[in-house]
């Protein structure tokens, strides 16, 4: 079978508009990567833009839901387009644009409404709604209920059951319009979900570096200089902090501390990730034996190079991943490290100045 012109399409648009998101996510009104994204009943919202997750639409949005999820939900309004890759899409609200989807399955549910065209590449797709425009489906089964609607034509490829009658144009077969499976569509999340994980973790770099750059220079000599140690320190705490987590939350009274415990200690270990890859940067960069690269800070060059190499390594199965915790073990050892030590001089130098510790000398 020649490659579907439809997959093609819809798996480039959906990629060009979650890599445009992860831009532009500060101007919207819902955007993410991970978890889910949900635009709750009563809600308005301007438009919608995640990797990863679910996304679920009860409420109103303006304008267009797009990106990459594990599932997506809409029962409530859209004012613009859908452009999503999922595992699995339902439509049973109102969408006033168009619908293209790459998914795993797809279901538009009796008194949904699309008022554009339908271009979807899935496993599966039913139609129990309402198609104001022209459909072009390609998937293993295409199902159409006895409430299905299709104004314009369908175009499609697959095996085709149910209600024809449903079509008000021509039924037209097109051999180029295969299924999308989820596999398929899986490379793309990736990518978007690790440009996304990019631009996090550079804002969160920056902020490190601008507000403890001696602290940060200090992370990075340490993991040079003491490898052993700090990646054994990082090692550690990643055994025994969970493992206390969830000895607290045996008591009642344990379960606020354990939750508390938990978030803080995540954000600990994404700052040991960044400043993990930092340290592989920083070990790249003085190589060169030079303060400053291009003419910027050697220390900004580093984030930026070492960011860069651990997204890419995680996108190696296997040997990337054992790579990546590595460099994560080493980054939060050192932090710990850096902190302990930070701690000493910090009581050390109140000795000096109180009472007691000028009469001792």
């Amino acid at each position: 079978m020649r490659p579907s012109l439809l997959r093609q399409g819809v798996v480039t648009l959906v990629a060009v508009l979650v890599l445009l998101s992860a831009f532009s996510g500060l101007a919207t009104a819902q955007s993410g990567v991970g978890g889910e994204i949900t635009v709750e009943e009563g809600e308005t919202v301007s438009e919608v833009n995640a990797v990863g997750g679910a996304v679920v639409v009860h409420g109103t949005v303006t304008g267009d839901v797009s990106g990459a999820a594990g599932n997506v939900l809409i029962t409530g309004t859209v004012g613009g387009d859908v452009n999503v890759a999922t595992g699995n899409l339902r439509i049973s609200g109102q969408i006033d644009g168009d619908v293209a989807a790459g998914a795993g399955s797809i279901h538009l549910e009796d008194g949904a409404t699309v008022d554009g065209d339908f271009d979807s590449g899935a496993g599966e797709v039913t139609i129990d709604g309402t198609i104001g425009g022209d459909a072009r489906i390609g998937a293993e089964t295409i199902r159409l209920g006895e409430a299905a609607s299709i104004a314009g034509s369908l175009t499609y490829d697959g095996r085709l059951e149910g209600n024809q009658d449903a079509v008000a144009g021509d039924i037209t077969r097109d051999r180029t319009l295969g299924p999308t499976s989820v596999g398929e569509l899986q490379p793309l999340a990736s990518w978007a979900i690790a440009v996304y994980a990019f631009v996090a973790n550079l804002l969160l770099g920056a902020v490190l570096l601008a507000l403890f750059p001696r602290f940060s220079g200090g992370v990075a000599d340490r993991v040079t200089a003491e490898p052993l140690k700090t990646g054994l320190v990082g090692l550690g705490t990643l055994v025994a902090v969970p493992l206390s987590i969830v000895l607290l939350t045996v008591t009642t009274v344990g379960i606020p501390l354990a939750l508390a415990g938990t978030l803080a200690f995540l954000f600990l270990a994404w700052i040991g990730l960044v400043y993990g890859r930092f340290a592989l940067g920083m070990w790249i960069v003085s190589l060169q034996g030079r303060d400053r690269i291009g003419g910027v800070d050697r220390q900004w060059v580093a984030l930026v190079l070492g960011l860069l190499l651990g997204g890419l390594l995680a996108l190696v199965p296997f040997v990337g991943g054992l790579l990546n915790l590595l460099i994560f073990l080493l980054g939060l050892g050192a932090v710990l490290v850096g902190l302990y030590e930070y701690r000493g001089r910090a009581r050390g130098a109140a000795s000096r100045t109180s009472p007691e510790g000028s009469s001792i000398g």
